[in-house]
């Protein structure tokens, strides 16, 4: 699974969610993230298996992509757009760890 944990912009990124208690925002297994990889929702920079972080403006550059391609509303989009709907609300970014 690919965890998802919310932090600050500002923050520091961390060797690890634990050492400064991140909270899960979710999580994507490698099916799910291939299928937004190809659908072109989620950049073919980004490798399931190498941690990596999203800040407010990827993420709404994401959710701009979306709402662009209504018609790709499907399991696959709505799981990532409860991952990041809740960094939006939240006025925070993204840290992906591949465990």
């Amino acid at each position: 699974m690919l965890d998802f944990y919310l932090i600050p912009d500002h923050q520091r990124q961390p060797g690890y969610p634990e050492e400064v208690e991140l909270e899960l925002a979710g999580e994507l297994d490698y099916k799910t993230f291939g299928n937004l990889q190809k659908s072109g929702i989620i950049g073919s920079n980004y490798d399931y298996y190498t941690d990596f972080r999203w800040d407010t403006d990827i993420i709404k550059q994401i959710c701009h992509k979306i709402n662009l391609n209504q018609r790709l509303h499907h399991g696959d989009i709505e799981n990532l757009l409860a991952i990041l709907n809740k960094a939006r609300s939240l006025n925070m970014g993204l840290l992906a760890y591949a465990d």
